[in-house]
């Protein structure tokens, strides 16, 4: 029988577990899975060091959005435990002057308002493709992951992502198979510079999935398992 993986998975900015609920159930056969806790810390380096100190000797990651920046982090940190690298609807360049001010907003009102939903309905056509807008039990997982993660460490994501450095300059040097994943339709991360990392990693491959936004482990479930699979089997 052959052995399995040990896999760390890492949820987006507002996002738990429930994000990679359909992977952790596809590829229970193959992995033994972990879900990395991205709320208690307020820089990158710091989330990082938290997960390195609580993840196997050596593991594959997989990050989505924010997750792919700290898995980013994670590379930079210790390279020689990660066997296999997934990033998915993320980026190694800094926020645009525009994200960058978008980010400042939200944590101005975010610290100003008494009630704090995270994600709103006027949020999701950012989020998801247009196909999955009435898809209420997707929606309202969504909610539900913001509300879960809660003010405080939405506030220390927030200021981890702001103080971030950019890493592009170690994409080369990434040697394990790699896996970049976006969603065809993604309108916070384009696929394009998606791309143009996959471009730099000498082992990545890069993949698209179509009628798919922002979070295409909640919105092609099985698809994203399927390519993740196929990673997993990479050497």
């Amino acid at each position: 029988m052959t052995e399995k993986h040990s896999l760390v998975l890492i949820p987006g900015l507002l996002c738990t577990g429930d994000l990679w609920r359909d992977q952790i159930e596809a590829l229970d056969d193959i992995a033994d899975i972990t879900v990395a806790d991205h709320t208690r810390d307020h820089t990158m380096p710091a989330i990082a060091r938290r997960l390195l100190s609580e993840a196997p000797e050596r593991f594959a990651l997989a990050g989505l959005s924010m997750g792919g920046y700290i898995a980013l982090e994670v590379m930079r940190q210790a390279p020689e435990r990660v066997t296999h690298l997934a990033i998915m609807d993320s980026r190694a360049v800094a926020d645009s002057p525009e994200d960058r001010q978008r980010r400042l907003d939200f944590i101005k009102l975010v610290e100003q308002g008494s009630a704090f939903k995270g994600v709103t309905r006027s949020l999701l056509p950012m989020l998801i493709h247009e196909s999955h807008l009435n898809d209420e039990e997707l929606i309202t997982r969504i909610f539900k992951m913001a509300e879960d993660i809660g003010k405080e460490a939405f506030l220390r994501q927030e200021r981890a992502l702001l103080d971030r450095d950019v890493l592009t300059d170690m994409l080369r040097t990434i040697s394990c198979p790699t896996l970049i994943l976006a969603g065809a339709d993604d309108k916070l991360i384009p696929p394009k510079l998606q791309r143009a990392m996959a471009v730099e990693i000498p082992t990545a491959q890069y993949v698209e999935i179509p009628n798919c936004g922002h979070l295409p482990t909640m919105e092609e479930p099985e698809l994203t398992s399927k390519y993740m699979r196929h990673w997993l089997a990479r050497s």
